[in-house]
């Protein structure tokens, strides 16, 4: 895409730095993604959107996060997100998503729950004839910066284990407590979000009451599963490449040979080119067994960001390494990569869960009790 890789180009890789040592949300990207239509890429024709799919948003964000990770990770969320509005959402919101004007972001994780990120403890409560929303969120990507929140809490009257909301991201009683200020991912604005005597309208229910469940397993755990792996899997990519342009370029005084003549370096960056390719091929296969609908779809969801993110660290470890010490100066750009690849395990559902989940059904237990 054209108007993707000029925007790459000309703001997402040049401000990429700032993002990072300023701890900067990506504004300037995300109003140049929106003028270009790549906000609304994954909406319908139907609202002024390109009907694309999860893997045209899988590319995107792997492209966009090989120049910047905390950019490539905000416009992660926000399809996230948008594949629940585009599916359970108002018209309006979906139009304005689909011209450009309108970034929003999954609240999921809570203190109380954790990683455990569909079985909420926030409360929704009758208020007149509206709801009233309390919550302590542990974390939301692009928090205090978004147009709305795809919000999760406990049913406000029917059985079941959570509903989802869209909540505006400047209604009255919402607060981000402290700003982020993370080792990695660092533009992406990942703060708490809490929630006191929040009003909204009954009609900004997203699904069925009690239904929340539901629509996370089913549209948004498998966004966000392929498309943060994407992510990840474009810093690898980035790591990968520095690393090899390192060390074909950097010559020994004594022989005059580059460093990619000694085979133990050649032997490291063959290794950072097969696990990212290894990931890719993943990602690609994650986004045909959905499509087709393969009895293997749910175990790809679960794998594909537990191999990126166990991926990631590998190889941006290993690029590191292969760039010694030039790897520690900003300017180049792997030390960043490293930190940014860390958040990869943590992020909920974390690496050590999906582990559980994937040998769940490896073994034919139920994926919860």
């Amino acid at each position: 895409m054209e108007a993707l890789q000029k925007i790459i180009k000309e703001i997402v890789g040049p401000s990429a730095i700032a993002v990072d040592a300023e701890g900067k949300w990506p504004k300037s990207a995300m109003e140049a993604l929106g003028q270009a239509g790549i906000l609304g890429l994954i909406c319908a024709p139907e609202v002024g959107g390109r009907g694309a799919g999860l893997g045209a948003a899988a590319e995107v964000v792997e492209a966009v996060s090989a120049a910047c990770a905390s950019t490539g990770m905000v416009l992660c969320m926000h399809y996230c997100a948008t594949a629940v509005i585009e599916q359970h959402g108002p018209r309006a919101t979906r139009e304005a998503i689909a011209a450009g004007k309108h970034v929003t972001t999954l609240a999921f994780s809570e203190v109380g729950s954790r990683s455990h990120f569909w079985a909420p403890v926030s409360t929704a409560s009758p208020d007149g004839a509206g709801v009233r929303l309390d919550a302590r969120k542990s974390w939301a990507t692009s928090a205090g910066h978004v147009d709305s929140y795809v919000w999760s809490s406990r049913p406000l009257a029917a059985e079941g284990m959570s509903t989802l909301w869209l909540v505006p991201g400047r209604a009255p009683g919402l607060a981000v407590p402290v700003p982020f200020d993370g080792l990695g991912l660092r533009g992406n604005a990942s703060s708490p979000i809490m929630a006191e005597g929040v009003r909204i309208p009954r009609d900004a229910m997203i699904g069925a009451d009690g239904g929340g469940f539901g629509i996370m397993m089913g549209i948004a755990l498998p966004y966000f599963q392929v498309i943060s792996a994407s992510a990840y899997l474009g810093v690898m990519e980035a790591a990968t490449r520095k690393a090899s342009e390192h060390v074909a370029k950097t010559t020994l005084s004594t022989t005059g040979q580059s460093l990619a003549h000694l085979g133990t370096v050649r032997a490291f960056v063959a290794r950072m080119r097969m696990k990212t390719d290894m990931v890719r091929a993943l990602v690609r296969d994650t986004v045909a067994a959905i499509e087709a609908r393969r009895e293997d779809a749910d175990l790809r969801v679960l794998e594909v960001k537990a191999a990126a993110g166990e991926m990631a660290t590998e190889v941006t470890d290993l690029a590191m390494r292969v760039c010694g010490g030039a790897a520690f100066r900003k300017e180049v750009g792997v030390e960043r990569n490293f930190r940014d690849a860390r958040a990869a395990t943590v992020m909920s559902p974390t690496t050590d869960l999906l582990y559980d989940f994937i040998g769940r059904v490896a073994t034919g237990l139920p994926l919860f009790d």
